[in-house]
């Protein structure tokens, strides 16, 4: 059984026995108000005849039977029996039978123990043994004239059926619960139908199976069904996004292993050579050394490059932030640069204010501002400018601009500038001894900063790189 359907007869059988439950209750309820009205007519023509007694009584204060005889008949309640009773028991008047010697005591009655100890008190359906049959019982209590007042009628078929309980509200009953039954089964089965194909789609996504099937293709029409739908769409999305950073994770292998394939080549060669020829002369050696060791630097900041890369997909979380003058790191980078500036016949201007905070990570930030130094002294070409300006946006977010004078890029390689380990000129590149990396770091570090990136060429020409940092 679905868990539908045992939500459905779980449910179903609760309100069954609430619905019984509360028939039950509201018969019993209904039958004693109908007692308790039939007992207060009675009490109220006893009482009628405690008034009429205090009147009619004989001069020695006796009951006058016969003019009980006629308010009985004036006042008259089809098979109505009147008994008055002392208060040890004795019948001293009955408007049936008139033959009181052979009465049988009455102290015992159920009524007339009621009576005596509250005033008031009532019996249904009990035999009588004088005049036979069962009677409804009501009888009151004249502490004054020390006896009990005691109505009767016959509990016959007339008297069961105007104290039955009113059917009509138990076929109201069963009306709603088969309303309810419907409508909870439509509820139920929607709720079902989307759990039993979520528990297939479960089942398959958890055996790697197609998801795109007609058991799956629709959901009912509410807001179970499109939250279903949610989420096997979410789940879609994060298999295609899983499947494409595989593919990406595929090309950045092949490129590294391409990217190490050319250094490690040369660096091999150039020892090869060394190590077959002994006889070498010490300039030729001295020079295959140094372009081992010049291969080898290309290797360390490969690496390097590509470790940073890493932390930047995989441990952000582990990445501590801090507060990070960003005006003096970009000072300490100028000092770095300067002698390779000075090669170029390059200047690097910033207009900057004298502090600027920001909450980041200071190892990523000056990678930024180093990236894109390195970058524009490789290839915005000799005498040119560099310039860095910050402005302030927010409370918190700063926007920098960072721009050269050079040659620039065409607008075709605009786009794919921050891909890793594309080049606009391949050859011009690993002779720079670039990576390939640099602008890939750069975007990388400042998406975890909370920023935007974008890349364009200046109407005076050049290349500006636009970013903020939060």
């Amino acid at each position: 059984m679905t868990v539908g359907k045992r939500l459905f007869w779980g449910t179903l059988s609760l309100f069954l026995i609430f619905a019984v439950l509360f028939i039950v209750f509201q018969q019993n309820r209904e039958k004693q108000f109908k007692i308790d009205m039939l007992n207060l007519h009675l009490q109220d023509y006893n009482y009628r005849l405690a008034d009429m007694i205090e009147t009619c009584s004989n001069s020695d204060g006796s009951i006058n039977g016969e003019m009980v005889d006629k308010y009985v008949k004036k006042h008259y309640i089809r098979d109505l029996r009147v008994t008055f009773i002392n208060i040890d028991g004795k019948v001293i008047y009955d408007n049936r039978r008139k033959d009181y010697d052979n009465f049988s005591n009455h102290h015992d009655r159920k009524e007339v123990v009621e009576a005596l100890k509250t005033g008031k008190g009532f019996d249904i359906s009990r035999e009588s043994n004088t005049v036979g049959g069962d009677f409804f019982y009501s009888a009151t209590l004249l502490k004054d004239r020390n006896m009990l007042i005691r109505t009767a009628l016959p509990y016959n078929n007339d008297l069961a059926e105007s104290l039955r309980a009113d059917q009509h509200y138990i076929w109201f009953a069963l009306l709603m619960i088969t309303i309810l039954s419907i409508t909870l089964y439509r509820f139920i089965s929607r709720l079902d139908s989307n759990i039993t194909k979520l528990n297939i789609f479960a089942q398959r996504a958890d055996h790697g199976e197609s998801l795109d099937t007609e058991d799956l293709a629709q959901f009912p029409d509410d807001e179970l069904g499109e939250i279903s739908e949610s989420i096997i769409k979410i789940y879609k999305r994060l298999q295609k996004t899983k499947e494409e950073q595989n593919e990406l994770k595929r090309q950045l292998t092949q490129n590294v292993a391409h990217e190490l394939k050319t250094p490690v080549a040369s660096i091999q060669g150039y020892l090869e050579t060394i190590m077959e020829n002994p006889n070498i002369d010490n300039d030729k050696r001295s020079l295959f050394l140094e372009r081992c060791y010049a291969q080898s630097k290309r290797l360390t900041s490969l690496l390097r490059d590509i470790s940073t890369l890493n932390r930047l997909d995989d441990a952000t979380g582990l990445i501590e932030f801090e507060d990070v003058d960003v005006t003096s790191v970009i000072r300490q980078i100028a000092k770095e640069i300067s002698l390779q500036l000075e090669e170029r016949g390059m200047t690097l201007e910033t207009n900057l204010p004298e502090k600027i905070v920001v909450k980041g990570a200071q190892g990523m930030i000056y990678s930024i501002f180093r990236n894109l130094t390195d970058n524009a002294i490789a290839y915005a070409g000799n005498n040119t400018q560099v310039t860095i300006t910050a402005e302030r946006t927010s409370s918190a977010e700063w926007h920098f601009t960072f721009c050269d004078n050079g040659v620039g890029v065409e607008q075709k390689h605009l786009d794919r500038l921050f891909e890793r380990f594309y080049r606009v000129d391949k050859g011009r590149s690993r002779k720079m001894g670039g990576t390939g990396l640099g602008l890939a770091i750069v975007k990388n570090a400042v998406l975890l900063h909370g920023g935007t990136i974008k890349v364009g060429n200046r109407p005076t020409g050049g290349l500006q790189f636009d970013f903020t940092l939060a």
